[in-house]
């Protein structure tokens, strides 16, 4: 009997795949505990049909690392039509192979240390804009407004527009988004088709742009001053086109689910004082000079575990998909070419076997003494070679956002909200988060 035979005589895993064509798309979309139900029923392999594909979930180490470590022998990148049509055909996000590799490396200049340690000084700056507006207003909801200011810091670092929020860009931006996980339905009227025409509108506006920019002496300090530089293993710059794709995805990926994650990092702290108490005590020894810098930031300890226990309790991205490119088999069962697989981030961060508790919020967990982690178990930013591109830079600005609030200012959830957590297009709270904010009362 051959490999593959032998292969093929395994089952696939247990689960149901739902309705004709839709499969169980809507329940997926729809039902917080869509995965939790199926694992309780299954176990933490089974199979399922979403966006029009038979796909197999998966949850817990063994699994991320079987994913993670077969990247183009068995899995290949895969997203839902929904996203891979809005995103574009030139996003790093989309992009297989050799060109991912090399695009990869190109895009990472970006975030390097040196380059990151220059947006420091900025986001600085338009942090203490943000935050001297929200003391003004006083009582107001603070999701939509960490929307706003994760958009402007993005598009100011990433194409030197700083107030991109306050313009068409910015609602052309959020209708776009919420397309991005939706049934590709091109009808008049549907969220899909409604961010298909704001693709176009936030494509042409990044042309513009970018064809601004290769009018000047000087390309800029920003990202898309860098690609405009920069240049392939052949020496070939980016085309226009694509460079549009890859601005595009950078807005997305710097916004979208950093936003979920400042917000997660506000509502957590709200509702555990004793944790927002020790930061703060740990803030008033460290002296700050003005401007902050690199080098500052990075003696937080007790910040790094409070950030690194905000992204592990809430990620901002539940999982994420693999096409199988090659019949395999994991643990008994049969994964047939051509199914997709969906491995579970926020399922991983809650296993007990893993972790202690894994139901409270604990940023002593990531204390030197204790150090739950395990390989493969703890996978905010994904994993592989295809680990998030810019997570340093989402570390960075949550870190600043975070010793800012710290530092100067105070804030109480409002009474009788809905604190229940939506996951559309990422996780945040239903009534986005009402509060009172005001300055830190100088009497300590």
């Amino acid at each position: 009997m051959t490999t593959s035979e032998k292969k093929q005589s395994y089952p696939t895993p247990p689960g149901s795949l739902g309705l004709p064509l839709i499969g169980e798309t809507l329940s997926f979309l729809r039902d917080r505990d869509f995965a939790t139900k199926r694992h309780q029923k299954y176990g933490s392999v089974f199979k399922t049909n979403i966006f029009g594909n038979p796909t197999i979930m998966m949850i817990g180490t063994e699994a991320n690392q079987f994913i993670f470590t077969n990247e183009k022998k068995y899995f290949e990148n895969s997203w839902p039509p929904s996203t891979t049509a809005l995103l574009g055909p030139a996003s790093l996000t989309i992009q297989t192979g050799d060109i991912h590799k090399s695009r990869r490396k190109l895009l990472a200049q970006a975030f390097q240390p040196r380059v990151l340690a220059g947006y420091v000084p900025t986001m600085e700056i338009m942090t203490r804009r943000y935050l001297q507006k929200w003391e003004q207003q006083k009582t107001f909801a603070w999701y939509p407004e960490l929307r706003k200011y994760t958009f402007d810091v993005a598009c100011k670092l990433f194409v030197g527009d700083e107030k991109a929020s306050e313009t068409e860009m910015g609602e052309w931006f959020e209708t776009w988004c919420q397309g991005l996980f939706t049934l590709p339905l091109r009808l008049p009227g549907t969220k899909f088709n409604k961010a298909l025409n704001c693709r176009k509108k936030l494509l042409n506006q990044i042309e513009t742009i970018i064809r601004q920019r290769q009018q000047q002496a000087e390309p800029g300090e920003d990202a898309l001053g860098l690609l405009l530089q920069a240049k392939d293993e052949d020496g070939n710059s980016l085309s226009v086109e694509e460079l549009k794709d890859q601005i595009l995805t950078l807005l997305f990926a710097g916004h979208e689910t950093l936003t979920s994650s400042v917000t997660a990092f506000c509502f957590l702290l709200a509702q555990h004082p004793d944790v927002l108490a020790k930061a703060r005590l740990e803030q008033q020894q460290i002296q700050l000079t003005e401007p902050l810098s690199f080098e500052q930031l990075k003696l937080m300890s007790y910040l790094d575990q409070v950030l690194k226990e905000v992204l592990r309790f809430i990620p901002p991205v539940g999982g994420a998909f693999r096409e199988v490119i090659e019949t395999c088999e994991f643990n008994g069962y049969t994964f047939p070419k051509g199914w997709t697989v969906l491995y579970q981030i926020g399922k991983t961060h809650q296993d007990n076997s893993i972790y202690n508790q894994p139901e409270k919020f604990d940023p002593d967990r990531f204390s030197p003494e204790r150090t739950e982690e395990k390989p493969y178990g703890y996978i905010p930013f994904g994993g592989g070679m295809r680990e998030c591109l810019g997570k340093e830079f989402a570390k960075l600005e949550m870190k600043v956002l975070a010793t800012m609030l710290l530092r100067e200012y105070e804030w109480e959830l409002l009474p009788n909200q809905n604190l229940e957590m939506t996951v559309s297009p990422t996780p945040h709270p239903k009534d986005e988060l009402l509060v009172n904010f005001k300055r830190l009362s100088e009497v300590h």
